[in-house]
């Protein structure tokens, strides 16, 4: 064999055997990461860490004082895919050494699509956050609507050292766990959990007052102004839905998750002291109640009292549909280890919440609990929940809940 053709075939087989061997997998880096989703211009950043054991990824999202396991992370070739949480949401990136850029991508929502891209160790939200004391206290607080209406909240910041936290409360629920900087004149709060991808930006006025912007998601935005009320207070949670007139009592038959109408007339509910939930697996506030309900009901569920969480899930191309909901209440249920039970209500809509049981003014809110005494009797009607990221509001609430209910469990039939 002549030495150049004998050269020509040796880079040949070369060639050949590097051809036909599989391309190492790219390696996402464990550790600290720092990831923005582009909210309508506004980047958001958020921490994430990544764990590897074996060949298994998981990862731990951080939004202020929370953290939350996503363990569904797989990395496949040059990309990422990031479950997030519960929720039937997916970042989804191509990774490039200590880069990610992608799409955070909302499942069952039309087209909803919006920029990814992370850096790995960025510690914090930002490089060089601030903060100053200009901010600190209650404010009251008015969304504005399209149609130029008003939504009430109050605002509740706190520096704390280099960072500014914080929380806006609605007569709905809370904004859950915010965190940003304020300088000079100007403040920046942000959170993300998973599903909330939310940003505000406001700055202070001459007379004291803020102007703001809230962004949300893909398109979701309401100017708002505020002013420090140190006594402003929002209506009481317990008297914004209630029975209309000539009830006294709630009745439904929902599909079970397994399919088998459930009443409150079943054997199991009888005499017993019961919490209706009104609730879907797509909110964060009613996901903060069903961690306070599934710790309360294990530590009570043999005094004579039971939950059933009424699930209404966002719709699969408008309608409901029996196996989705099913699906996303079963993950919700293992993921939490929940002990009470569900059924399937409906779509993720208030007005077909209200429809559903009539014999109620309306529901605004999602989560509503409904508080029924062995006789069957509606004795209280709870709007909204005012969670953790909320302090105080959440140890009063916590409070009154369980003296409110020792107080009916310790009542006969």
């Amino acid at each position: 064999m002549k030495p150049l053709f004998k050269l020509s075939f040796t880079l040949a087989i070369i060639i050949l055997i590097s051809s036909c061997t599989k391309p190492q997998p790219t390696l996402l880096k464990t550790g600290t990461w720092r990831g923005e989703i582009d909210i309508q211009g506004h980047w958001l950043p958020f921490n994430f860490e990544v764990t590897k054991t074996n060949s298994t990824y998981t990862a731990t999202l951080i939004n202020g004082k929370e953290t939350i396991p996503l363990d569904d992370v797989s990395v496949k070739g040059d990309s990422v895919f990031i479950k997030m949480y519960i929720f039937d949401i997916d970042i989804r990136a191509k990774i490039n050494g200590e880069k990610l850029s992608g799409l955070y991508i909302k499942n069952y929502a039309d087209n909803y699509r919006l920029n990814f891209k992370a850096s790995f160790g960025k510690k914090g939200r930002l490089d060089t956050p601030t903060s100053n004391n200009k901010f600190d206290g209650r404010w009251e607080t008015y969304f504005i609507k399209d149609n130029g209406s008003k939504i009430p909240a109050q605002g509740v910041f706190k520096s704390e050292g280099n960072i500014l936290t914080g929380t806006f409360m609605t007569k709905t629920g809370d904004y859950r766990y915010l965190k940003g900087f304020a300088k000079d004149r100007h403040m920046v709060l942000y959170t993300f959990d998973g599903t909330h991808a939310f940003v505000f930006t406001a700055d202070l006025q001459d007379d004291g007052s803020l102007k703001g912007d809230f962004y949300s998601g893909r398109s979701g935005h309401k100017p708002f102004t505020a002013k420090k009320n140190p006594a402003f207070e929002l209506p009481n949670a317990l008297e914004l839905t209630y029975l209309k007139k000539g009830f006294d009592k709630v009745g439904f038959s929902f599909p079970g998750l397994d399919g088998k109408p459930v009443t409150l007339d079943d054997p199991k509910y009888k005499g017993k002291v019961v919490v209706l939930q009104i609730f879907g697996t797509w909110c964060p506030n009613c996901m903060d109640e069903t961690r306070f309900y599934k710790k309360w009901y294990d530590k009570n569920k043999d005094r004579g009292v039971e939950i059933i969480g009424l699930a209404y899930e966002n719709p699969v191309k408008g309608k409901f549909d029996f196996n989705y909901a099913k699906a996303r209440v079963e993950k919700m249920k293992k993921k939490f280890k929940v002990g009470y039970d569900y059924v399937l209500a409906g779509i993720s809509d208030s007005k077909v919440a209200s429809e559903s049981l009539p014999m109620l003014n309306k529901i605004i809110s999602f989560p509503t609990s409904i508080i029924i005494d062995r006789k069957g009797k509606v004795r209280r009607i709870h709007t909204g929940f005012a969670g953790p990221a909320t302090g105080k509001y959440y140890d009063a609430f916590v409070e009154d809940f369980n003296d409110f209910m020792a107080k009916l469990i310790a009542e006969k039939e």
